[in-house]
């Protein structure tokens, strides 16, 4: 059975796109709104620092960050409420 069918026939790539477009709004709009309303401020921040592979012909960094904040979780409910609509 794939994927798509045990999700009542919808992609799980659809997901996946929903809840980051609702994501990236909710991070917009926390920062877009956290100068007038400071609680909306990054709830958790976690992250590897960037770390570094130098082989002298080639450099590559490897890391990431994650910030959440209120309407970030909120996108990332909003996307999957509308993928489980869909």
């Amino acid at each position: 059975m794939s994927a798509a069918k045990s999700l009542g026939g919808r992609s799980p790539w659809l997901l996946v796109v929903l809840m980051l477009i609702g994501a990236v709004v909710g991070s917009l709009a926390d920062s877009l709104l956290v100068p007038t309303v400071p609680q909306l401020k990054n709830i958790f921040s976690v992250g590897l620092r960037p770390v570094t592979l130098d082989l002298h012909f080639l450099s590559v960094t490897f890391g990431f960050s994650l910030a959440m904040g209120p309407l970030t979780l909120a996108g990332l409910v909003a996307g999957y409420i509308i993928y489980r609509r869909s």
